[in-house]
């Protein structure tokens, strides 16, 4: 069942074409590719035509060999625009929302954002998929990396409801298939297909058309959301390591998603001391009757616990703008809510690191934040853009009702390290922007080789905030590799997918899944000559 809503199948933007220049990037401006062409892509039978002429073609520039896909263009690193890339499939006309009654599930075309997911997936069907806040994320990067928002310690992980997966993929002989592999599928192929697509990341084993879910939960009616935020110039170290630690302890001790204050979602903005504020953005479920006593719990524990005293929220942090008006608690129907929060930044460059933290924060941990964040280094540094999200982690995230490649399901705290810049920054204020996000993150988890390695504390990084760092011994002296750090022991089992469904590794980056044999990542298909 194709739905392509009058789109042209195929367009194709030259470097000649007007449009070149705005689709040769993403929404990370660090980073712009020159491929020889940039396919828009309207329909799976569109993406295949498309894969099968770039996968055939020989390669204009040498230095140019690599195939991407694009769905929302929010790839952190340069994985989709970088330098070698020779052709960018772009699958975002492809947005179409429908019940599939062949499937007996919703079906979500890749190129859809969560906007278009929340914003007419919800009124249609009164469903939603647990995703995450930024509008113009795409579902086709967000939801193979696993899936994750405000609704996910309620619900869990977006991958927990995926049924099926549809992918353009290259056999051996340059040949491309559209594969439909589904949970339940009688080939354990497919099967091992459709799980590599519920946590293996994007980009890795070929190029998604389109998902199906089944058995989505609904959303609350309505939500309780606050926004408030502490002035940074009334913390002592003391009074910034009762704030960090009482959230901690909080998550930690809350786990319950039958529970309201299991369902409580709430992100911990640690701002630089240069944006003048540390932020609070907290929602719980307003139709569950103890949803009021458990945000007031929850503000107690974390507000009620410091000396500094909260107000309203009034500067941008991070990718979220402020959440203002809504220092007490504020009733709004989910959807409404969901769109207040929804926020991707400008355009603008960033760098970016992660970490799942299983217990709350070490007293060591707490120093290296504070010192870094501009108290005791970094004091001359002005940034207002550059700040630790701390999100709320576990609940349903941590009770999966099926297997999933997220093997991330025991955390209580999940970990952005964020920093963003113009882009035309000299480049010496660049590399002080990386100088900064490089020491803070490294000092933070000193004392397991500058990363968050499988421990009893941590437990590795979130593959859809990549960090090409973790594969440089100059940053991660750990000893644990990255696809540890993001895949941990599912990792083997993702190769042999890879293997199975990628046998030329056409779809390939710094950090994309490894054939087998591969130990460098650096295997290459260069194409007919």
């Amino acid at each position: 069942m194709t739905h392509d809503h009058g789109t042209p199948p195929l367009t194709t933007i030259a470097p000649s074409d007007k449009r070149y220049p705005a689709l040769n990037r993403g929404f990370n401006q660090r980073w712009i590719a020159r491929p020889d062409y940039v396919r828009l892509v309207g329909s799976p039978e569109g993406a295949a035509r498309a894969l099968s002429e770039a996968v055939n073609q020989a390669p204009e520039h040498p230095e140019r060999t690599r195939i991407t896909v694009r769905s929302g263009g929010h790839c952190y690193e340069d994985f989709v625009c970088g330098d070698d890339v020779r052709v960018i499939l772009d699958v975002s006309p492809m947005c179409g929302i429908y019940h599939d009654p062949s499937l007996e599930a919703y079906c979500v075309e890749a190129g859809a954002t969560n906007w278009h997911v929340y914003s007419h997936l919800y009124p249609l069907s009164g469903r939603a998929l647990p995703g995450g806040s930024c509008y113009s994320v795409g579902t086709g990067g967000h939801i193979t990396g696993g899936g994750f928002g405000l609704l996910s310690r309620q619900c869990g992980l977006t991958v927990d409801y995926l049924y099926a997966v549809e992918v353009a993929v290259v056999r051996p002989d340059r040949t491309v298939e559209l594969v439909l592999a589904t949970r339940d599928d009688p080939d354990p192929d497919r099967r091992e297909l459709l799980w590599a697509h519920t946590g293996g990341g994007g980009g890795n084993f070929g190029v998604v058309a389109r998902f199906w879910f089944r058995d989505l939960p609904e959303p609350p009616s309505n939500v309780l959301l606050t926004g408030r935020s502490w002035k940074w110039s009334d913390f002592t170290k003391d009074d910034f390591a009762d704030l960090v630690t009482a959230y901690g302890e909080y998550f930690r001790d809350h786990q319950d998603p039958e529970e309201p204050s299991g369902k409580l979602f709430a992100m911990l903005k640690l701002n630089h001391v240069s944006n003048g504020e540390i932020g609070l953005v907290a929602q719980v479920d307003a139709d569950d009757t103890g949803g009021g006593r458990a945000m007031k719990e929850f503000l107690d524990a974390v507000d009620g616990r410091i000396a500094p005293e909260s107000g309203q929220m009034s500067a941008p942090m991070g990718e979220h703008p402020p959440v203002q008006g809504m220092l007490e608690p504020r009733h709004l129907p989910w959807l409404t809510a969901t769109q207040a929060l929804n926020g991707s930044g400008e355009n603008r460059c960033g760098k970016y690191k992660s970490a799942y933290l299983r217990r709350p924060f070490s007293r060591a941990q707490i120093e290296a934040m504070w010192a870094y964040l501009g108290k005791e280094h970094y004091t001359d540094y002005v940034n207002k853009e550059a700040l630790i999200q701390v999100d709320s982690y576990g609940g349903a995230i941590n009770r999966p009702f099926r297997e999933t490649a997220v093997p991330q399901r025991d955390s209580v705290l999940k970990l952005q390290f964020q920093v963003y810049w113009k882009r035309v920054e000299k480049e010496s204020d660049v590399d002080t922007h990386i100088k900064w996000i490089r020491d803070i993150y490294r000092k933070t988890f000193a004392s397991t080789g500058g990363v968050p390695v499988i421990g009893d504390a941590t437990d590795g990084c979130y593959i859809n905030y990549p960090d090409a760092d973790l594969g440089d011994t100059s940053w991660n002296h750990s000893g644990e590799r990255w696809s540890k750090l993001y895949y941990k022991d599912a990792y083997p089992r993702l190769q042999r997918v890879k293997k199975r469904w990628d046998p030329l590794n056409v779809f390939r980056h710094r950090q994309s899944v490894e054939p087998p044999a591969s130990t460098s990542g650096s295997g290459s298909d260069p194409g007919p000559s």
